[in-house]
């Protein structure tokens, strides 16, 4: 048999930390390792997007851009990837194209090599102009498919979808499992699909959640997947990822050998244990998220959305309505047409079927998410909505059937002007346009005098609430 080496993509720099400590990792954690992680071998380290760009401003008093461009400097020759959510970006609402060209083009200006691109709902005109701006810049464009369970979701709906976005120019297509709901059996046989019918690679993202992760990855290898995604061990497991040393250390020798070497990689576990037990002690780091939670396999619940309904429901003093909350999710679900259930449509749904259980009437009280949901503005879900339901909550208004973004006029001068004297360059404008408040209030606070230390303290507190 022709050997065939099983690539990695680490997440120690961004999803390992974001799924355990609420991505709490500063840049100066970072830094004695990265000389290091350059030299492994990794495909790639994923190390930006996703959340890291607001708790960089908002909670640790770091500028996303600089942190990125300093990652570059000390790994040159290891490709950096990032999570970006289409349309939306970074944040949580759609951007007009000209702020996701911009934002595309300054992420690749500043060191990313690969972003992977994905939709909430899977709707790919919610991420065609990132796909685009993507390739016109020079980057690596990996295209996802948000991986779920439901009726309307099959095989034969994600080979579809890969070959679709094969077709829109991506040049590697991403499973992503993020609630660890892709079953060891299931990944063998959709992977073997996916290499039968798209010629690029394919990178399967998974976590460790509910305790299947390292099986899935082991049955995806077997099918032939080109690329997974680890985390080196003292961030691994629970809502991370599978552990990067178990897997290249189970693969060692085989047809599958990653090449990258155990030792070496302990040698940058060791730093990163340290890590992990300073966050411990600060309490950014939960040793909770360790455990293995079936409930999500049973109620398709990522294990972030199960906190935020427990802090819902304490706050409401009906802790008792726990799992009548989570029996009415798949209700929900189902109403809203099947949307699978990542940012932001766990929390609108989940949020909902609160609102449900508590006014002890279903869609009595409708939040604005669910009728923006209702209405198209998130773009086409995947099943069939209740018209019932959908009449409810938006009665006559006209559904959104075109791609939202287009009913947006350009905005990035706007943002420019809002942004004024705060912003001293192109990127800070950008982080204006995702994060107004907190972007305001970081820029004030990088730009005053630095012998203003008392004003400084004052802020960095009330950042870091």
């Amino acid at each position: 048999m022709e050997k065939k080496k099983l690539y990695i993509t680490d997440t120690i720099l961004r999803d390992a930390h974001q799924s355990q400590a609420a991505t709490r990792m500063r840049i100066e954690d970072m830094i004695p390792a990265l000389e290091k992680l350059d030299k492994m071998g990794y495909w790639s380290l994923e190390c930006w997007g996703g959340a890291t760009f607001d708790a960089c401003m908002r909670f640790l008093n770091e500028d996303p851009w600089e942190r990125l461009r300093t990652l570059k400097k000390h790994m040159p020759n290891t490709k950096l990837q990032m999570l970006l959510r289409g349309q939306n970006l970074l944040g949580y609402k759609h951007y007009a194209d000209d702020v996701v060209d911009a934002f595309v083009k300054k992420s690749i200006e500043n060191g990313i090599d690969v972003i992977r691109i994905f939709d909430a709902l899977n709707d790919t005109r919610n991420m065609e102009q990132a796909m685009k701006s993507c390739k016109k810049y020079g980057g690596i464009c990996e295209a996802a498919i948000s991986y779920t369970v439901s009726p309307v979701h099959n095989e034969e709906y994600f080979v579809k979808l890969a070959m679709k976005l094969e077709k829109m120019g991506a040049d590697v297509i991403c499973i992503k499992d993020m609630a660890n709901l892709l079953l060891p059996y299931a990944a063998y046989s959709l992977v073997k699909k996916l290499k039968e019918n798209v010629k690029v690679p394919i990178h399967l993202h998974t976590h460790n959640t509910t305790g299947t992760g390292d099986m899935t990855y082991l049955m995806a290898v077997e099918a032939g997947v080109d690329i997974v995604d680890t985390a080196l061990s003292p961030f691994a497991n629970g809502t991370a990822q599978p552990s990067t040393e178990a897997l290249v250390a189970t693969l060692d020798g085989t047809d599958r050998d990653t090449g990258l070497d155990l030792n070496k990689l302990s040698e940058v576990a060791a730093h990163f244990r340290e890590v992990a037990n300073k966050m411990k002690a600060e309490g950014t780091l939960d040793p909770k998220v360790l455990n293995v939670d079936t409930k999500t396999l049973i109620y398709q619940v990522p294990g972030g959305m199960l906190s935020n309904l427990i802090s819902q429901l304490k706050q409401a003093n009906a802790e008792d309505k726990y799992y009548d909350v989570l029996a009415e999710i798949p209700n929900v679900r189902k109403d809203f047409g099947y949307p699978p259930l990542v940012t932001p449509t766990s929390q609108i749904v989940g949020t909902q079927a609160v609102f449900n259980i508590l006014a002890g009437e279903r869609y009595k009280m409708i939040t604005k998410e669910s009728k923006g949901v209702l209405r198209g503005e998130y773009g086409q879900v995947p099943g069939t909505v209740n018209e019932e339901v959908r009449k409810k909550a938006i009665g006559n208004d006209t559904v959104i059937t075109c791609r939202p973004a287009d009913l947006l006029e350009p905005e990035l001068e706007k943002y420019k002007l809002e942004a004024g004297d705060l912003a001293k360059s192109e990127e800070d404008v950008l982080s204006f346009a995702l994060f107004p408040q907190v972007a305001a209030k970081f820029l004030a606070l990088r730009n005053a005098p630095k012998n203003e230390d008392t004003v400084r303290t004052l802020i960095v507190e009330d950042l870091s609430i």
